[in-house]
């Protein structure tokens, strides 16, 4: 497994975590303290801002699960594609797309695109 993987794979594993107190530590262990999340539904700064955006997305799609699509890196940045399914679904509910930035071997910029959303 390629770094970029191991860094998204973790990214993933951090989203799917359920208990608080791990996720914190996840997030904390992948992302630079500063680092600065941007998405179409969300801008924010540092790991406690992330760690909250994670825990409002598994509220609101309680019992779904995000996995891990391709991945490619060069230098210092990564992309990937990203799925929120229900387990045992054939269709994702959401698709999504990423770019990273690493520094230090952890993430210090994401920014996050949406490619299917329900209705």
């Amino acid at each position: 497994m390629s770094e970029y993987e191991n860094i998204a794979q973790r990214y993933i594993d951090s989203w799917n975590e359920k208990d608080a107190d791990k996720r914190l530590a996840l997030i904390d262990e992948l992302y630079t303290p500063g680092v600065i999340f941007t998405d179409p539904l969300v801008s924010l700064v540092g790991t406690e801002a992330v760690a909250e955006m994670v825990a409002g997305a598994q509220e609101q799609f309680a019992g779904l699960e995000f996995g891990l699509g391709a991945v490619d890196g060069h230098h210092d940045i990564a992309r990937f594609t990203w799925t929120l399914n229900a387990p045992g679904a054939q269709e994702p509910i959401v698709i999504g797309f990423d770019v990273i930035t690493i520094s230090g071997g952890k993430i210090e910029r994401v920014h996050g695109f949406l490619d299917k959303v329900p209705g």
